[in-house]
């Protein structure tokens, strides 16, 4: 039930922050639920938890002279996440991380088409977006595990999965990213 999250973040120009292969991540996609078939990690034997949930949020910068432009991903890692208590409830509640991982994926790129790009000061800019909506992303998963208390609480379960797609819906006008 943890999330582990990292965080890829750079600002060089043409360089890709997180490699996309299909066997290690998953994109996130509405027609596509995860299945415990997709969680290929180990269990922690240390941990308490019944599931762990690795997602990425990562951002592609592409600027010449004259052009300035970027490519965002929410993606599931295959082989950081595992499950040990596998049942349709706490994967449910699993799906809830990644698609918390895809509102804010949308809400960095709501925050990213109103900035105006400035040469002096666009690495600056480019981190302050970047932190700002992982930090909020971070503290927004953590919330939910609390507050559901990594799914035990099932009242406040079924209440924030429909606060989680209450915000895809609210934040669908970025979903093109």
């Amino acid at each position: 039930m943890r999330v582990f999250i990292q965080l890829l973040f750079s600002l060089l120009p043409f360089v890709t922050i997180a490699q996309t292969d299909t066997e290690e991540y998953l994109r996130w996609n509405a027609a596509k639920q995860l299945t415990w078939n997709d969680y290929k990690g180990e269990p922690n034997p240390y941990s308490d938890a019944a599931a762990s949930t690795s997602t990425i949020l990562s951002i592609e910068y592409k600027m010449n002279s004259s052009n300035f432009g970027y490519s965002i991903k929410s993606l599931f890692s295959k082989t950081r996440s595992w499950g040990l208590h596998k049942t349709p409830y706490i994967l449910s509640h699993e799906q809830g991380h990644f698609d918390l991982a895809e509102v804010f994926a949308r809400k960095l790129h709501k925050e990213m088409s109103r900035y105006v790009f400035n040469k002096k000061t666009y690495q600056k800019d480019l981190k302050k977006i970047y932190e700002d909506i992982t930090k909020e992303k971070e503290e927004v998963q953590n919330t939910y595990d609390k507050e559901t208390k990594h799914s035990i609480n099932k009242q406040k379960q079924a209440e924030w999965l429909l606060k989680i797609e209450n915000l895809l819906v609210e934040f669908e006008p970025w979903s093109n990213y």
